[in-house]
Parts: structure tokens; sequence; C-alpha cells
């Protein structure tokens, strides 16, 4: 992970400020602002700002005055009822901003949640680091066979070191090629004197998707574990999910009653179809059941049977 001397200037200065609020705050997250969270080889996250806690959703819920009220547990069994019954407006009233580092092609699978304000680093205005995401050997894995779009068996040996190489050397050139386009250096030194460089908005082109990239995510608490509830199952994508991990820590210190309500009813949790509730109610009376008379289809059936742990109990 590197941070530029700009970056780092900044966040000691944030962290240096003392400021004095009428406004509900988080401890937990407080003792966290500003800093930065490492993720795979140069990435981060950093949360750079919030607005609310628990006792907002809460006071939100009942349209109260002040904080709401004073009950812990009246307060935790609010929100666990808001979010056993999927009632969503009261978990809006909360927003967090997000300073992210993370690989281009990772960007573009996060984009895919529109449901937050972003501004990302401009390749047009300035120049993209010279640094790029390589997996380690553990997370280098061959096309899944049974999943269009997952991981299968580890590669590992001469094979793995031959896609590694591989990856490096097409980053080291591409942006090699794009310094020479720009006829600049990432430090901002010049090549070739007199020589017209390339515009950085055509130039960035040639850059690989594993070339990190940076942006600024806000975005509120109902729609922030819409993200997570996907990012961090394990089914996701290791690269992306490595990012919503550290980010379920911020939710944690942010609003600890409603992570352990979001952990327990939709991370935990699981949505059965009306076929499937059957299946469950006659499994509870000792009925066999079958996927011919289920009326689910096969992939349907495999997924009730792994929620439930069910596929030694069935005939």
């Amino acid at each position: 992970m590197k941070l530029t001397s700009e970056q780092v200037e900044e966040i000691k200065d944030q962290q240096e400020q003392k400021n004095i609020t009428k406004r509900v705050t988080s401890p937990d997250l407080e003792r966290l602002l500003y800093e930065v969270i490492p993720i795979l080889d140069h990435g981060f996250i950093r949360v750079v700002d919030y607005m609310g806690n628990d006792s907002s959703i809460v006071q939100a819920a009942r349209v109260s005055y002040g904080k709401g009220t004073k009950k812990v547990s009246t307060d935790s069994g609010l929100i666990k009822y808001l979010m056993r019954h999927w009632h969503s407006t009261p978990f809006e009233m909360c927003e967090i901003k997000y300073h992210v580092k993370l690989p281009i092609f990772i960007a573009r699978q996060w984009i895919r949640h529109r449901t937050a304000n972003v501004n990302e680093y401009s390749a047009r205005y300035s120049i993209l680091d010279k640094e790029f995401y390589l997996p380690s050997e553990e997370n280098l894995a061959a096309q899944s066979k049974s999943n269009r779009q997952g991981r299968g068996d580890v590669i590992e040996g001469e094979q793995a070191k031959k896609v590694l190489n591989l990856l490096k050397t097409d980053a080291e050139r591409t942006y090699n090629n794009y310094e020479e386009m720009l006829n600049e250096r990432y430090d901002g030194s010049v090549i070739e004197e007199n020589k017209i460089g390339l515009a950085r908005e055509l130039a960035r082109m040639n850059l690989t998707l594993n070339t990190y990239t940076q942006w600024y995510w806000k975005t509120d608490l109902l729609n922030l574990m819409n993200f997570l509830r996907l990012r961090a199952d394990h089914h996701a994508q290791y690269e992306i999910r490595a990012y919503a991990d550290a980010m379920l820590d911020t939710l944690k210190r942010w609003v600890p009653i409603t992570y352990e309500a979001f952990m327990d009813y939709r991370v935990g949790g699981t949505e059965v179809s009306s076929k499937g509730k059957l299946i469950i109610q006659k499994l509870i009376k000792k009925e066999n059941v079958t996927i011919e008379e289920s009326g689910l289809s096969k992939r349907e059936w495999n997924e009730l049977m792994e929620a439930f742990n069910l596929k030694d109990k069935l005939i």
C-alpha cells in the first residue's frame, strides 16, 4: 500500500482536528476516522465522514425528538423488528463516506451498485500511479467447471509463476507505453524535451485493468448493507470480498446494534420460497420429500439443501 505525500499530510491534518458538535457520534468509529485500512497489495479503505448512529434509526422510525428512547434494549428490539420485517427507510437516515483505493476491474464490478455518490480519480486530469494488483498464489485459481463466474482449483507451481509473470510483465509494459505516449512519468518528470505528448484521456486506454484507481464513495446505511450482503458473501469474488470484510468492521463500529441485526437476519439468515417452506414443514413432520414432487428446479433444490444443510436427510 502506497500513499502520496499529500495524502499522508491530509490524513495527519484530519486526525489533528478537534471539533465540537451537537450531533450524535459513534465513539468506536471516531477512533477509526481517517485511518488507512490496507486491502490487497496496494489498496485501502478509509472512513472520512459519517452521519448518524443507531439512535438516528430509532428516532426516524418513531419520528420522535432527541435521541429517541434511552433504553438500549428497547432500541435493539425496534431495530431488529425493522430488519426482520424489511422496513428500509429508517436505515436511509444514516450515511457514510469512504475513500477507497482499488484495482480498476474491481471498481467496475463495484460500480454496478448504483446506489451511491461516487467521485473517482480523474485519469483525464492526472497520471495514474504505477501500481498494479497481483494476486497472491493462494488466490490464483482456474476457471470453475460448474460456475461460469467463479473460481475452481488453485493453480500451483510453474503454472502459477507463469501466470503471475504474465500479469506483471503486461502491466509494466503497458504502463511504460502509457508514460511514453504521455511523454511524462508518473512522478511528473518529462521524458523527452520538446516532444508533444498524447492527451491523458487517450493514453489511459492502454492501461491494464489491474491498475489501481481511487474514489470517494458515499452511501446511506441501507444501501451499504445491501452492498455488504452481496459482496461479503462467500460466493463473491475474493478481491471485492476483501474490501467488504473490512467495511463490515466499520459497520460494527458505527452502528453496533444494527450490525448485530444485519448479521443475524441478512448475512446469517436465508430466504425461502413458498414451495421451499412447504418442504421444510414436511421435514418438521418427519415426512419424506423428493425433488420430483417438490416443484423446485435442480438449482433451487440444491440451494435449499445447502441453506439448511439437509442433503443427507432427504430421500
